[in-house]
């Protein structure tokens, strides 16, 4: 399993609540992808920073999401790329469920060197 981190400048200026009417128009993109098993949208303390967290079957699932349309639009709208960065999501713990989730190795997994 794939934890993809994508960290973004948030709109100088923008409120809280703006970012969150912002992130509420790209709900129905997000729940009609298939791939994606879920989605957290975060926003730093101080406002300045946007991220999304996300869990994937694949970084090629994740890849394929956020292709070069989806950086362009980050682009347009915060006024520079977005980083991202990709985790094997090894342990869940789901204090509400009252569950541990273990998941396999990530097929993408590098080794060092």
């Amino acid at each position: 399993m794939i934890l993809e981190l994508v960290e973004f400048n948030s709109p100088k200026g923008w409120s809280r609540a703006q970012v969150a009417e912002e992130a509420k128009h790209v709900v129905p993109k997000w729940q009609a992808n298939k791939d994606l098993l879920r989605k957290h949208f975060l926003l730093e303390l101080n406002g300045k920073t946007g991220a999304g967290v996300y869990i994937w079957p694949s970084v090629a699932a994740a890849q394929k999401a956020h292709n070069e349309e989806w950086r362009q639009s980050v682009i347009k709208r915060c006024g520079s790329a977005p980083t991202i960065r990709y985790f094997d999501l090894m342990l869940l713990v789901d204090n509400e469920s009252g569950k541990v989730t273990e998941f396999s190795a990530a097929a993408e997994i590098l080794t060092a060197a």
